[in-house]
């Protein structure tokens, strides 16, 4: 297996520990690159490779923890330069293996491991009949609006565009020091943006046959809709550079009242050391039909020439890291959905309110991630929605973009 060098690229971290017991030389090293998922992320995996390494001493885990903005860079950069991880987490997989740069999932996952996934996350990796990924993790998408801060301003929930719009101008006028609506088209996280207003006005990235209509009439109203919002002044002040993160700790803080998160906001906003009388409401909808977004990772695996002992190293990890309380506690650190059968039971069984967002995932819509171009979409999308926030013509983008991707 290559090496992994550790980097000095923002947010990351190498976590590693030394053999044991054994030589170095009779060991097989594993390296992984994960993604940062909030405060709790880069201390779990640490106690993580401890355990794992004191548990299986003819394996040394090796895994660095890289943030969101950092960690596409991060890992093209590896391809790149030869240096490919063995393991990957992260939520794109396609343009991986349309380069042929991946193994199929079960030649390295153990078929006890395999069967606790929901058939329908597994489905999302795969291309031609074969799966590529195995899901880390899902969320779900809602909106959560401050109860006091709504009341106080005799405001409604708002279920409808025209009723949001409503909302957001009569909290404007209660208090312009707070943000009625949080909007998010940064590279962190824009692609969802895009998702929560199309997907709710009718259109979405493809069509039922799976071809992209990227600037279908109902994508670019739903997205001058959101813009205008911006421009109205009803937003945060910086879509493009506020981050999903800003945002919760906005919301948290009382600066915001009302935005679309994942079910795991109120962990971060415990974790944060803020308390909020907050409610959940369905994101509003253009149609009369409010569509969730959800959001599923992976974890795949790099073709680096392995021997069986490698292939089975790797597998003995995923094994550990799927374990069900082990697994269990991983999702439930961050406030997240699982991917498993046994974990949504055991987490559905101890937190009502977790059952809840379970049965959310069955009603959401995911990204068209097993797509090639989607990489592409995904930045092009932001892109647009950037260009869109510096008085770009949204048609025009999106007719751009469209021909960039449709050929």
């Amino acid at each position: 297996m290559k090496q992994v060098l550790a980097t000095g690229a923002a947010l990351s971290m190498a976590l590693s520990m030394a053999p044991v017991t054994a030589s170095a030389a009779d060991k097989v090293d594993i390296n992984v690159i994960a993604a940062q998922y909030g405060q709790q992320t880069a201390d779990w995996w640490a106690n993580f490779v401890t355990e794992f390494n004191e548990a299986n001493p003819d394996i040394n885990l090796n895994v660095e923890v890289v943030s969101w903005n950092d960690i596409y860079t991060v890992v093209n950069t590896r391809i790149a330069n030869g240096e490919a991880p063995d393991v990957l987490n992260i939520d794109v997989f396609a343009d991986y293996q349309a380069d042929d740069l991946l193994l199929p999932i079960q030649d390295v996952v153990s078929e006890e491991t395999y069967s606790k996934m929901y058939d329908a996350f597994l489905a999302q990796s795969e291309v031609d009949g074969t799966v590529w990924a195995i899901p880390d993790l899902a969320s779900a998408r809602a909106m959560y609006y401050n109860k006091d801060i709504l009341d106080a301003a005799g405001v409604e929930v708002p279920t409808t565009w025209d009723e949001l719009k409503a909302a957001c101008e009569a909290l404007k006028a209660y208090d312009d020091s707070i943000y009625p609506w949080g909007i998010d088209m940064t590279t962190d996280e824009g692609q969802a943006a895009f998702a929560y207003y199309t997907w709710n006005n009718g259109g979405g990235f493809v069509d039922d046959e799976g071809n992209w209509t990227l600037n279908s009439e109902q994508n670019v109203e739903a997205i001058q809709y959101a813009i205008d919002l911006v421009n109205s002044g009803y937003t945060n002040t910086d879509p493009a550079n506020d981050t999903r993160y800003d945002l919760q700790d906005m919301f948290g803080a009382g600066k915001v009242a009302m935005l679309i998160a994942p079910n795991s906001l109120p962990t971060y906003i415990a974790t944060g050391g803020n308390e909020v009388n907050y409610g959940v409401a369905s994101i509003p909808s253009n149609t009369g039909e409010s569509v969730s977004a959800g959001v599923m990772d992976r974890f795949m695996c790099f073709d680096n020439d392995y021997s069986d002992d490698e292939k089975a190293a790797i597998s003995t990890f995923f094994d550990y890291f799927y374990d069900d309380a082990r697994y269990t506690e991983w999702v439930d650190m961050e406030g997240f959905l699982p991917a498993t059968k046994s974990g949504g039971e055991a987490l559905a069984a101890a937190n009502e309110d977790m059952a809840s967002w379970i049965d959310i995932l069955d009603s959401c819509k995911f990204y068209p991630t097993a797509k090639a171009e989607w990489a592409d979409v995904k930045q092009g999308v932001i892109n647009v929605e950037q260009n869109a926030l510096l008085g770009g013509d949204v048609q025009e983008l999106l007719d751009d973009l469209q021909a960039e991707i449709a050929g």
